[in-house]
């Protein structure tokens, strides 16, 4: 099959969102996804984009994504890119698709003058905890990942000045 990585546009949006969707699935947080296609378009090919998508696309059809945006290393003075999302349709899996949009992410960081790339990923999902590992990624276990949203997020901002 022919494979090829590009820019998601605003045109992507459907297929974003469906793949997105697919991913929730994958991950058993499907009821968590409130995104939609007009809230994907505001946020991503907006006037103030906060991510950035690739669509990796094999025969004309999107068989798998990758999401990311910029962080900054205050101890390295660099930018970083953050991987928000990686994903592959189960079906197009084992064909090297996930390595090479992980490799398109590692090569934008890389041309971007990035200190690092960083992501998370489920504890059980050994599939990609072993292709991560022989990539040479490491986790960093001394780190916990704290999250703050809905009615909690709301609340602090409330006690801003």
């Amino acid at each position: 099959m022919a494979f090829a990585i590009r820019a998601a546009t605003e045109a992507d949006a459907p297929v974003l969102l469906d793949l997105i969707r697919s991913l929730a699935a994958y991950e058993r947080l499907a009821d968590r996804v409130v995104a939609d296609e007009a809230a994907l378009r505001a946020t991503l090919f907006g006037p103030r984009p906060y991510a950035e998508a690739v669509l990796g696309i094999a025969d004309g059809l999107a068989v798998g994504y990758a999401l990311f945006f910029h962080s900054y290393s205050s101890f390295l003075a660099r930018p970083g890119l953050v991987l928000e999302d990686l994903f592959v349709r189960p079906e197009a899996r084992g064909r090297g698709y996930g390595t090479a949009l992980l490799s398109h992410v590692a090569r934008v960081a890389v041309d971007r003058g990035c200190g690092r790339l960083e992501w998370s990923v489920l504890d059980w999902n050994e599939p990609a905890i072993r292709l991560y590992r022989h990539l040479g990624a490491q986790p960093l276990s001394d780190w916990t990942i704290y999250r703050i949203d809905g009615r909690a997020l709301a609340a602090l901002a409330a006690r801003a000045r």
